[in-house]
């Protein structure tokens, strides 16, 4: 009889890359290289709001994430996505550097290893869940959770509800990624409808409070999301905010329906901080 092998929830980043080919480990180190080169000298930077965003903080990436806020806090403002989609909303400048930081899927690592330094840094994030997946168990739902990431062989431990209160009450925010973490494209209206729709709801329900903001799963406009068509049923549906994955600075003029972030990993030196956030 062969034994069954086991299989545990990935905790460190070192194991979440274990099975990249050779030639993605060569890709990365290759761009880092060139983002290093392109980093020296640049300083200068314009007003308006950075939305970096990050889909894990795993047990050791906690050293990064502390020394990546501390860089943030010195150079601009923490603020809330809700104080942020208001800046944008207002028509007065935006004056300053801002920081909105987000988190994409629902894993336990949020609230094990992030929120704690962000309370630290005195820093309020935004965490949009994908809501069939919160409240799953490593026990009895793998099949469900190894399909998260169909191509890999990763188990990914995601949140309870009581884990998205321990969230709220600590000042954080909780939104929408959609029920099933689909791609918008390739639904029909009807069905992006509802996973916008009953993912709000469900939030609503569990944690006794508006979810008023959206986060777009993979965020490609045009490949994931249409940009004349998404926003626009979100806003009908109630959403004040839609998030994508695009880079880029939200300055004066730019809408909260569409948001642009900066996608970081907790391990990345200051010097890729330095890139993205002087270069647009």
């Amino acid at each position: 009889m062969i034994k069954k092998k086991s299989i545990f929830p990935i905790r460190t980043y070192r194991d979440f890359i274990k099975n990249e080919s050779l030639q993605t480990r060569t890709r990365t180190i290759a761009r880092d290289a060139m983002i290093g080169l392109l980093s020296t000298g640049r300083s200068s930077k314009k007003s308006g709001i950075r939305f970096p965003y990050y889909h894990h903080i795993f047990d050791d990436e906690r050293q990064g994430f502390s020394r990546q806020l501390k860089y943030m806090g010195n150079l601009g403002e923490f603020i809330s996505l809700n104080d942020a989609v208001s800046m944008l909303k207002n028509k007065d400048p935006i004056d300053g550097n801002y920081f909105c930081i987000t988190f994409d899927d629902g894993f336990k690592n949020w609230l094990t290893n992030a929120t704690p330094l962000l309370i630290d840094a005195g820093a309020i994030a935004a965490f949009f869940v994908v809501t069939g997946f919160v409240g799953t168990s490593v026990e009895t739902d793998q099949k469900k959770l190894l399909s998260f990431y169909p191509d890999d062989n990763r188990l990914m431990e995601f949140l309870s509800w009581d884990d998205c209160r321990s969230m709220t009450s600590a000042g954080m925010t909780i939104g929408s990624h959609t029920m099933n973490h689909v791609h918008l494209t390739d639904l029909d209206d009807d069905a992006v409808h509802l996973e916008l729709k009953s993912s709000k709801e469900f939030i609503e329900a569990e944690l006794g409070q508006p979810c008023d903001h959206f986060c777009c799963p993979f965020g490609r406009e045009g490949i994931d999301f249409l940009i004349d068509r998404h926003p626009k049923m979100a806003k009908k549906i109630g959403y004040k905010s839609f998030l994508t994955g695009r880079r880029g600075l939200m300055e004066k003029g730019t809408s909260e329906m569409i948001i642009k972030r900066d996608h970081l990993l907790a391990g990345w030196g200051n010097f890729q901080l330095k890139y993205f956030f002087h270069h647009d």
